[in-house]
């Protein structure tokens, strides 16, 4: 059985990797296509909480995420590192964000509870450049109306260190018209994968649609 990721020894890594390069927290946040918020979360938790961030993660400091988890490249002989062959990531326009998420699937999404963010998978729908989804209105995934929210989906090969991610930033809103509701229903991928009684529609109105693709180099 390999052992756990030390995510103390993982978190020195980044930063010092960070610090190297010159870059600020807020920087190497937005490289990785994440709030400075949530990065300080990662690295408090460690690499179980997110994987595909910490991909994100060494894409943004030109490095690949083996070297990041055991502190060398595997495939480098000692003192021979070469930081060419480190992961790339590429800026995404909005409407290509748009075409990788397509109509409907699985994301994440942050809301702003107790003192840090609470981050949770659920399944989706895109509904006119709007994400919605379902939820329990007593349930983690439920925001109050008006709230800051973030919703992220990424389809990452970390082995390969390739994939992409797309984040989004806005508010989240009740959808509470009957008739809205009946047409959100009748949409592909609108039931909750969860099951049970999940009536509270939301609604995330983006205000910042930004999205990386991770290769490398």
């Amino acid at each position: 059985m390999s052992e756990r990721p030390d995510p103390v020894a993982i978190a020195r890594r980044i930063v010092q990797r960070r610090d190297q390069l010159g870059l600020s927290e807020g920087t190497l946040a937005y490289r990785a296509n994440m709030t400075p918020v949530y990065l300080r979360q990662l690295l408090q938790t460690g690499p179980e909480f997110d994987p595909p961030a910490f991909v994100r993660i060494a894409a943004a400091l030109g490095t690949a995420w083996p070297e990041l988890l055991s502190g060398h490249r595997p495939d480098a002989p000692p003192g021979q590192a070469d930081a060419s062959r480190g992961t790339l990531l590429l800026h995404l326009t909005e409407p290509q964000c748009w075409e990788l998420i397509g109509t409907h699937g699985v994301g994440r999404v942050g809301l702003p509870v107790g003192p840090a963010p609470v981050v949770l998978p659920v399944n989706y729908v895109v509904d006119a450049r709007t994400v919605v989804y379902r939820t329990s209105p007593r349930g983690a995934a439920a925001p109050a109306e008006g709230s800051p929210a973030s919703f992220q989906v990424d389809h990452i090969d970390d082995h390969r260190s390739r994939g992409w991610s797309v984040l989004i930033l806005g508010e989240a809103h009740h959808v509470d018209d009957p008739d809205e509701q009946q047409r959100l229903s009748a949409l592909p991928g609108a039931t909750p994968w969860a099951g049970g009684a999940r009536p509270l529609w939301v609604r995330i109105r983006p205000a910042e649609v930004t999205g990386r693709r991770i290769g490398t180099g």
